[in-house]
């Protein structure tokens, strides 16, 4: 007998036949007069005392049970154990569909088995071998019955052309063993033989060129990562030399189902990458992940003609929980350094400033059209508090020669006999900020322009930093003119205390520079006396 199974895709074929689901058939050949066997690959997991229930559509079709008598079934030449149908000797009566269920349940399997008078070539497989290596010849085992139905049978090899039965084993193959082999299964039941048949080609070819079918995903003991309740696909991929080789998912030690209808099933489909390399992919599906899936272990197993079979257990595992306490930790900690920041910042945000222009030498190097960094514009003060000549002096010389700024002076840079009010103007027009300076006694041109110009800097928007005194009470409606008033209420407000602020580095030095704008060009600083 030559059986071979037509590897369909193992889709489902969904029909409305009664609501029942139908898979494509698996089509089986077999030669006339020999031994098949049909196994039904349904689960019992949700169902475990249903039995097992044929039904044939041929010509003597009818339903078949275990529960059969052994004169039924050997009138009818078939026996029924288990899970399986075998067809002791096949004739054409037995030719046609058949199909397996589990009691009532809507689930079936079906068969088509097709009966053929002489041996096929689409039953022929074939083996490969290494010249001059050991070589043993295997026995297809397609459709053969379970070893707990019938006896363990003989096997006899012969091979094409030789009448002398062959052994199956070559210590070392040669090129005059290859050739076409037939097997030939042989089983006593009921004082009666009755043999399966199979056809193997034998291919012998230089080393290093045999190709064993593997598993290239995943790893054995591997551990993939699920979450409960969730979806989840897992392909095992094989690289098959034959296309009698099949990859299949085992639950535990039962058979995964290809049935959709399940809430774990499997499905594969093959690409013919070359003519002699098979990729498969067995899909495992999980419709939702339980905690009863977790404490299970799940195999892809490979069954090779040309070599032993092999597998890869898996296992699954849930995810670990994200670590809320970690995450508090971190944005709590993100929070303090942010706080802590602003805190410094404001802190010391002008010694952070200065330190920035004075070392990484943040300078404006882009001409804005003026050509001063600061007007010292004086008023003069109601009290003796005022900045004094040699104070006046020291401020100029300070930010002139130690610090890089460039002034526009009254008393220098305005030509004689200008008009006094256009001469400010154009002072202001020119810089980049307006310094009010109080002074005792007054030797600009006097706090009455003030008023004059007051428009003209609101309009302007002039940046202004007011120098006040100790003693100045700027708050108290009358003891400085309006206008003055106005500007020191617009301005930035530097306090000159004296002796103390002479230092460059004193508070108030820090504070007006921090004021005033970057200078325009850096100049080279160098130390002045500290004493006035």
């Amino acid at each position: 007998m030559t059986v071979k199974v037509l590897l369909l895709p193992l889709a489902f074929l969904l029909t409305s036949l009664t609501g029942v689901c139908v898979r494509s058939p698996k089509v089986i050949y077999v030669k006339a007069g020999e031994m098949v066997a049909l196994y039904c690959n349904l689960t019992k997991v949700h169902n475990p005392g249903a039995e097992v229930i044929w039904t044939s559509y041929t010509i003597q079709g009818r339903n078949l049970t275990s529960s059969m008598s052994s004169d039924e079934q050997r009138q009818m030449g078939v026996l029924v154990h288990g899970m399986s149908l075998v067809i002791l000797s096949a004739t054409v009566n037995h030719r046609g569909n058949y199909s397996c269920s589990l009691g009532n349940a809507g689930s079936q399997l079906w068969f088509r088995l097709t009966v053929h008078a002489t041996l096929s070539n689409e039953g022929i497989y074939t083996q490969i071998c290494s010249i001059q290596m050991a070589c043993t010849l295997h026995c297809l085992e397609v459709n053969t019955p379970p070893q707990n139905i019938l006896n363990i049978p003989s096997i006899i090899w012969h091979k094409e052309g030789e009448s002398t039965p062959e052994g199956r084993y070559f210590s070392s193959v040669e090129e005059h063993n290859q050739g076409i082999y037939t097997c030939t299964r042989s089983y006593l039941y009921y004082d009666q033989i009755y043999n399966m048949t199979f056809t193997l080609r034998l291919d012998v070819q230089p080393r290093g060129t045999l190709k064993y079918s593997s598993i290239s995903s995943p790893h054995n003991s591997d551990v993939i990562s699920v979450d409960l309740g969730s979806p989840v696909v897992i392909d095992c991929k094989a690289f098959l030399y034959s296309d009698f080789d099949e990859v299949f998912w085992l639950r535990g030690k039962s058979f995964v189902e290809t049935n959709t209808s399940f809430p774990v099933f499997y499905n594969s489909t093959r690409i013919e990458i070359k003519a002699e390399e098979i990729t498969m992919k067995a899909s495992l599906v999980f419709k939702k992940v339980s905690e009863e899936d977790l404490t299970k272990n799940y195999t892809c197993r490979l069954d090779t003609v040309t070599g032993p079979s092999s597998f890869v257990t898996i296992t699954l595992a849930q995810k670990p929980r994200p670590s809320y306490v970690a995450l508090a930790l971190g944005i709590v900690g993100i929070v303090v350094v942010m706080v802590v920041t602003v805190v410094i910042y404001v802190m010391f945000k002008i010694n952070i400033t200065l330190f920035v222009r004075d070392n990484l030498g943040c300078h404006s190097n882009t001409s804005d059209g003026k050509s001063f960094d600061a007007f010292l514009m004086c008023y003069k003060s109601d009290t003796d508090a005022g900045l004094n000549e040699d104070d006046r002096k020291w401020l100029e010389s300070v930010l002139e020669e130690r610090f890089g700024y460039s002034l526009c002076l009254y008393d220098r840079d305005v030509l004689p006999g200008e008009a006094v009010v256009e001469a400010v103007l154009h002072c202001i027009e020119q810089s980049r900020t307006v310094v009010l300076v109080p002074t005792s006694p007054d030797p600009g041109p006097g706090s009455g322009l003030l008023s004059a110009i007051h428009a003209a800097l609101v309009e302007r928007q002039t940046r202004l930093v007011f120098i006040k005194t100790e003693t100045t009470e700027v708050s108290r409606s009358g003891s400085l003119p309006e206008a003055l008033q106005l500007l020191g209420e617009a301005g930035d407000c530097v306090t000159w205390k004296g002796i103390s602020s002479t230092s460059p580095n004193s508070s108030f030095w820090k504070l007006l520079r921090y004021y005033l704008p970057a200078p325009q060009h850096a100049s080279k600083i160098r130390l002045l006396p500290q004493t006035i």
